[in-house]
């Protein structure tokens, strides 16, 4: 079985307050955003619980270059980013 590491981005809302994160398991950690229980973190002061892109990779390693590699982008680059997988920002973890 292989293990999958996961580069994702949630919004606030269409156009939003973005964030950039890292995780091997991305439903439990959009769960764990979502849910806003730890109050003073930045997805909870911002309302940042959309998943709106995310990137499936093999290590952690390349999880945390490529987490690195998106947060130096432009904000022009990230929403160009977003929009070229999920071009209506839908929230890519409503199932969940």
């Amino acid at each position: 079985m292989e293990n999958w590491f996961y580069v994702y981005i949630l919004a606030s809302d269409y156009n939003g307050t973005l964030y950039i994160g890292h995780t091997d398991n991305l439903e439990q950690r959009y769960k764990t955003h979502r849910s806003k229980n730890l109050a003073n973190s930045f997805t909870a002061k911002y309302n940042v619980t959309q998943l709106v892109y995310f990137e499936k990779v093999t290590t952690r390693a390349e999880a945390q270059i490529r987490e690195k590699q998106l947060k130096k982008l432009s904000r022009t680059a990230k929403i160009k980013l977003i929009e070229s997988h999920n071009p209506h920002w839908l929230n890519l973890g409503a199932s969940w």
